[in-house]
């Protein structure tokens, strides 16, 4: 998958050929990054999706370049579009401190986290707002807030004038002093709440404050940044009683008195979560049927790593992609379909293809896809670093077999001469250090033979794959041909496939070898020479899988196909 990246940072478009790539898609990437930079746009990644061999490994060697970046799925997951850079709150905020940064951020749902960033729950807009709807049946708790004095001073910004006791948790009910003094006597004394539990707002009301220190009150808040009597506070420091003085009025000041209280007893503590690799689709799909406003993203060890609502689901996902030596999605690397396709470059059949947006599509009938790349740099009169001219030497050498193959044109030719001057190189030379580099066979498990150079297709109603490796003579083919040809057969169970082919060409003698399974139909109507078991056949002058054998495998299929 693609490398997590800031939300802020520009979005990278990786060029990166089809699965199990060859020396052509691996060489293109690197050369259209390259061409790119050439030109002055920046960003571009050389990227591959598949394992490299013995002959990918000797050309970058040779050329002093890195493999490419490894995408092994590029499916929108969640820490694509996910806000990284959270706001929370610890256990003890207050509901004022959460309702402010609900309206500095424009959010909807707070993560409430340990100082590790372990997540302990949730707070949200529409508890809150629950938490502060007046409930006239019970007018108490419509009072009542659990808190300390330490969080209503916080809370209001206030000018402390004496605390008492001020770290400690309890539950405190607000009234407003604002009737007659007699009044206030009365309703204090018969109340049912708690007189050492009572908070009383007041003005400058000099009664109401000295009758308010005498009933022995938690604490008096005089509103309005109003003068307040040293004799007041001096009687309330005797007392025990805290005086607090507010900037706001009675109303606002017992109003923020309540946003005193801690989150803690509001916390959600049955949260939803979910992992950063869950992919997108997936998460679209349980938004679609749930009302919950936002999901925390956490690691395994229950941190924090970022939050994603229902509005950050349909953003855009950053991924983009150039496809190179390919243009068929079951080709390319998995999750292709679901991000943005900018370009193709491509030398192949055209396959079915949808694009949300026109792209550059460049499609050449030439033996290689860096022919087309090298191209494009001599149009552009640019000409390539030594190293990154070698490497289209080197994708044009193996398509084209050293241009031997029937897929060759005249443009491949002329290119190759042009990169061999820039690179220094004799393409001769570097074809026999290419092609001598090692066995696929030998140096693989059948099974990663069978993948190595792998291609899939939909022709006239079969799914069926074609793999093609080259070989100094066939010798080594003949002495695991038992075991590709079981391996062959496991392709066909994992993959779901009709049929499966494997073409095995001797770079010598251009001739191949084909060792079929599968569809008993198909492999009774292939009209070459029969080897062994009806499975191997041989292609005499057959080398090119897209030229040669796959137009006439269709031709079976399209016979097949007429004569249901």
């Amino acid at each position: 998958m693609p490398p997590s990246s800031d939300n802020s940072a520009p979005a990278a478009t990786y060029v990166i050929g089809h699965r199990n790539p060859d020396t052509d898609a691996i060489c293109s990437a690197i050369a259209y990054a390259a061409y790119k930079k050439a030109r002055g746009e920046h960003g571009y990644i050389p990227a591959r999706c598949g394992n490299s061999n013995a002959r990918i490994d000797t050309v970058l060697r040779k050329f002093g370049t890195p493999l490419p970046l490894y995408l092994s799925d590029v499916t929108p997951r969640v820490h694509d579009v996910m806000v990284r850079d959270v706001i929370s709150l610890p256990e003890t905020a207050t509901c004022a401190e959460a309702l402010e940064l609900i309206d500095e951020h424009d959010v909807r749902v707070l993560p409430v986290t340990t100082g590790d960033q372990r997540v302990l729950g949730t707070i949200s807009i529409f508890q809150l707002g629950g938490y502060f709807t007046p409930r006239l049946r019970a007018p108490r708790d419509m009072r009542k807030v659990e808190t300390t004095l330490a969080h209503v001073t916080r809370a209001l910004n206030a000018n402390i004038l004496h605390l008492h006791d001020p770290d400690r948790t309890e539950d405190l009910y607000v009234r407003i002093g604002a009737m007659d003094i007699r009044s206030f006597g009365k309703q204090t004394e018969s109340g049912s709440i708690p007189i050492n539990k009572t908070i009383i707002i007041v003005g400058d009301r000099w009664d109401i404050q000295q009758r308010s220190i005498q009933f022995g009150v938690r604490a008096l808040i005089v509103t309005g940044n109003l003068p307040i009597d040293t004799e007041v506070v001096e009687q309330a420091r005797a007392a025990g009683v805290s005086v607090i003085s507010s900037p706001y009025d009675s109303a606002t000041t017992a109003w923020v008195v309540r946003t005193a209280g801690t989150i803690e007893p509001l916390l959600d503590r049955k949260f939803a979560s979910i992992s950063a690799e869950l992919p997108l689709g997936e998460l679209r799909r349980r938004v679609a049927s749930s009302n919950i406003p936002a999901y925390l993203v956490t690691g395994e060890d229950g941190r924090l790593q970022g939050i994603i609502s229902k509005s950050d689901v349909i953003k855009p996902v950053q991924t983009r992609l150039v496809l190179v030596d390919h243009n068929e999605m079951n080709q390319a690397v998995p999750g292709a379909h679901e991000v943005t396709i900018t370009e193709i470059i491509d030398h192949h059949r055209l396959g079915p293809l949808n694009t949300q947006q026109p792209i550059l599509f460049i499609n050449e009938p030439v033996g290689s896809t860096c022919t087309i790349i090298a191209d494009l740099f001599r149009r552009d009169n640019l000409r390539p670093a030594p190293d990154i001219a070698g490497l289209m030497m080197s994708g044009i050498i193996t398509d084209t077999l050293h241009l031997n193959s029937p897929t060759t044109t005249p443009k491949d030719t002329e290119l190759l001469a042009w990169l061999s001057e820039i690179a220094g190189v004799d393409s001769r030379a570097l074809a026999d250090e290419i092609f001598s580099s090692g066995s696929v066979i030998l140096a693989n498990t059948p099974e990663s033979v069978i993948r190595a150079d792998l291609k899939i297709y939909e022709e006239n109603g079969s799914h069926f794959a074609v793999s093609q490796v080259e070989e100094l003579g066939f010798a080594n083919f003949w002495k695991h041909a038992k075991e590709l040809s079981l391996a062959l057969g496991e392709l066909i169970k994992t993959e779901r496939l009709d049929f499966a082919c494997l073409l095995v060409t001797d770079i010598n003698s251009q001739n191949s070898l084909l060792l079929v399974r599968g569809d008993k139909d198909l492999i009774s109507r292939i009209s070459y020479p029969h080897l062994e078991k009806n499975e191997i056949f041989e292609l005499a002058e057959i080398v090119s899988r897209k030229k040669q054998l796959l137009p006439y495998i269709t031709s079976i299929l399209r016979e097949m196909q007429a004569e249901k």
